[in-house]
């Protein structure tokens, strides 16, 4: 247990909850549950970043246990699928108060996890696989991607080469430690800082900025859509002493609001930090320094060290070597028997490289629609119009090759602008652009705009 044993030998290092203040020294969170460490079984863990869950988390995998990290917000059917698909020996999920089939037993002051009443071992589950992240949107198919102890350790000590973690960094988990980046911040962080920060809260509420203000944070983390945020609540006008740096994944920033964070960095002495990963890779993949901002164009930067990319030649994939490749996917508990991990990852992003050796992803294969013979990335309709229409998020459906959909969320957008900034960048008539205003935007469990969803809806309501 790699991971776990770097987070102990980090004896310094306390985890509070921000909204009672409540402190534990990493000694004491680790065994309080009283776990069998040999017992193998199968949890499934619907976190809300709350010390409950952080102290589950590490009492087991402390264990021979594979552990599900899942959203708790997850829709009741998703679960019902999940749980009836795979039969978990334990369940930890505050919001309900009961399981059919299983009991809840207390297991601390702090934790209850429900127990499943006539659990038997039907699959023996392969040792490498420690955990298990969903890949799937909050009501879609399951799917599980099987991760090692071993690769999630190489993938932390590869981003720690160039994170600038130091021991007295209080660290917020403001991403989901379900998602593949917001666990990697949790562990990363674990091994190298002093204080772990436990909350739900997020960027809208007023009590995020009231705790930020109280303990003092580093670093904070986020997709674009963060980012885009805090630009309009003012965050980056002014300085907050306490913060060090900040980490991004998920997508690209738009030219101007990058020009803004350079600024920002700049001004008041702060570093960004750029990166670009897969569930499937275990976390980070590449990541582009502070200065990269300065780029005409997104960049992912470099691989991170022990990484390799290289681009299919056909089809412009990009591909990751690492040791932290996953084990392939689970879709029933039977596929809990096997761990194969590829030497090589393929994205599903295309990709260029530059004279220097740094990296720019072009698109999504699936994002890729042919309009009437014309091929377009949908991505890239995405980035033109962040850059050429300042103040508004948007997202761009394919209505069944026959129009490109466009959504934004700011009211003073002129869809008009919207339809000749296509026409003219992109030599697209307007007749084939629809334009549909939406209050907010449906965020997957990682923070993302929930691209399946919106297609739903739009097949709905045509």
């Amino acid at each position: 247990m790699k991971i776990l044993e770097n987070i102990i030998a980090n004896t310094s290092l306390l985890f509070t909850e921000a909204s009672s203040g409540r402190t534990i020294p990493v000694g004491k969170l680790y065994r309080s549950l009283g776990l069998n460490p040999v017992e193998k079984g199968l949890l499934f863990l619907y976190n809300d970043n709350l010390l409950h869950s952080i102290e589950t988390l590490l009492n087991f995998y402390g264990t021979a246990h594979t552990i599900a990290l899942l959203g708790q917000k997850l829709h009741p059917d998703f679960k019902d699928r999940l749980e009836g698909e795979y039969r978990p020996k334990y369940i930890f999920d505050p919001q309900r108060h009961d399981i059919e089939g299983y009991t809840l037993k207390e297991f601390s002051d702090t934790v209850k996890i429900f127990i499943k009443d006539d659990y038997r071992h039907e699959t023996k589950i392969n040792p490498e696989i420690k955990i298990l992240l969903s890949t799937s949107g909050t009501t879609g198919t399951p799917k599980l991607v099987k991760l090692s102890d071993e690769g999630l350790y190489q993938n932390a000590l590869s981003i720690l080469e160039y994170m600038p973690i130091l021991e007295s960094d209080v660290v917020l988990l403001n991403v989901p430690i379900n998602f593949v980046y917001g666990f990697s911040i949790l562990t990363t962080n674990c091994m190298r800082a002093g204080r772990i920060v436990c909350s739900d809260k997020d960027i809208m509420q007023k009590e995020f900025w009231e705790d930020m203000d109280r303990y003092g944070y580093s670093t904070l983390g986020g997709v674009p859509y963060l980012y885009e945020n805090l630009n309009r609540i003012g965050f980056f006008s002014k300085d907050s002493s306490s913060l060090r740096y900040l980490t991004h994944t998920g997508g690209t920033i738009n030219n101007e609001l990058r020009k803004i964070i350079l600024s920002y960095c700049k001004e008041y002495n702060k570093e960004f930090f750029a990166q670009y990963g897969q569930t499937e890779a275990g976390g980070r993949m590449a990541y582009l320094s502070t200065q990269g901002l300065l780029n005409e164009e997104t960049s992912i930067g470099v691989p991170v060290k022990g990484g390799n990319f290289t681009i299919d030649e056909e089809t412009e994939e990009l591909i990751f070597s690492h040791s932290s490749i996953f084990g392939g996917y689970a879709g029933t508990l039977e596929d809990l028997a096997d761990y194969d991990q590829k030497p090589v990852l393929r994205t599903g992003d295309t990709a260029r490289k530059d004279q220097d050796g740094i990296y720019y992803i072009t698109g999504r294969i699936k994002r890729i629609v042919k309009l009437f013979g014309i091929r377009l990335n949908l991505d890239e309709v995405e980035f033109i119009l962040k850059n050429e229409l300042q103040g508004s998020t948007f997202a761009c459906l394919n209505d069944r090759d026959k129009k490109i959909v466009v959504m934004y969320d700011h009211k003073e957008t002129d869809p008009q602008a919207i339809k000749d900034t296509i026409k003219n960048k992109l030599h697209i008539h307007p007749q084939y652009v629809q334009t549909e205003y939406i209050e907010s935007f449906p965020l997957s469990q990682n923070g993302k705009i929930n691209y399946p969803l919106l297609q739903n809806l739009q097949h709905e309501n045509p």
